[in-house]
């Protein structure tokens, strides 16, 4: 399966759960991707499903946990969901928390004649919801931004929105377009714009199907980290399984450095 490999050009990184849980680093996180960036002058990219901050407060919140990120280096669903809305030309019901608006401004909102989903608690309520049901009854396309079953906060597990929009799916004999991880055209999307293959590029996250999964559908390696949401057993639920499953992003990253390069 090696041999068969192209030299490493990217390496994929998750963040909540995988560099960080909300506000505290994964322990080693910071010195261990300047021990990347130091060692091995590849593409980095910080691919993201998360929907409850715009990218410049995701941003800030890296930089303040000791990150050398750049601004360019980070790709979200927003940022995937916002570029569909645009090729459709619809004017979407948001179901997305308040900090991520600022990663759809400009975009007409008025009169909606699309349904967008993410992690947005403050509008899970029934009265908004039996909107977004009447929406897409009425022909409006349904759009996730993922569909995450949970993940990780402080206080433990946490329902994502994908049993939000499974419900919306249920309700309305409709399926959803997902944008966000697993699609397989999310990865790819990551790393338009580069000259690197799938097959030379590595995801490193702690969601075993939305991250690893969905980066190996895509002709990624997956590497899985026991940190964030993980749960016991997790490798075992996808097939194949993923090519690693370490403790922590460090590890990971001493596994690249010593056998992918």
């Amino acid at each position: 399966r090696m041999a068969a490999r192209r030299a490493l050009k990217a390496v994929l990184v998750d963040l909540n759960g995988t560099l960080h849980v909300e506000d505290s680093a994964v322990p080693g996180a910071q010195e261990a991707l300047k021990r990347q960036e130091t060692f091995f002058d590849f593409l980095c990219r910080f691919v993201t499903n998360t929907t409850k901050e715009c990218k410049r407060d995701l941003l800030e919140r890296l930089i303040k946990l000791g990150f050398d990120i750049a601004e360019n280096e980070i790709f979200t669903s927003l940022t995937a969901a916002r570029n569909l809305l645009e090729q459709k030309q619809v004017r979407p019901l948001l179901l997305v928390d308040d900090k991520a608006l600022p990663d759809f401004s400009g975009i007409d909102t008025d009169d909606p004649n699309a349904v967008v989903v993410g992690l947005a608690p403050e509008h899970f309520h029934y009265e908004m919801m039996n909107r977004a049901f009447r929406l897409i009854l009425d022909g409006a396309p349904l759009i996730a931004i993922h569909k995450a079953r949970y993940f990780k906060k402080k206080g433990g597990l946490a329902l994502g929105p994908g049993p939000f929009v499974s419900g919306l799916e249920y309700a309305t004999d409709t399926k959803a377009t997902v944008v966000g991880k697993p699609e397989k055209t999310f990865f790819l999307e990551a790393l338009r714009g580069t000259d690197c293959a799938p097959e030379e590029a590595v995801m490193i996250g702690d969601d075993c199907r939305d991250d690893v999964g969905g980066a190996q559908n895509a002709g990624m390696f997956g590497i899985l980290v026991r940190t964030g949401k993980y749960r016991p057993a997790d490798e075992h639920k996808i097939n194949p399984a993923p090519y690693l499953t370490c403790e922590s992003f460090p590890e990971a990253v001493e596994h690249i450095l010593e056998h992918l390069l």
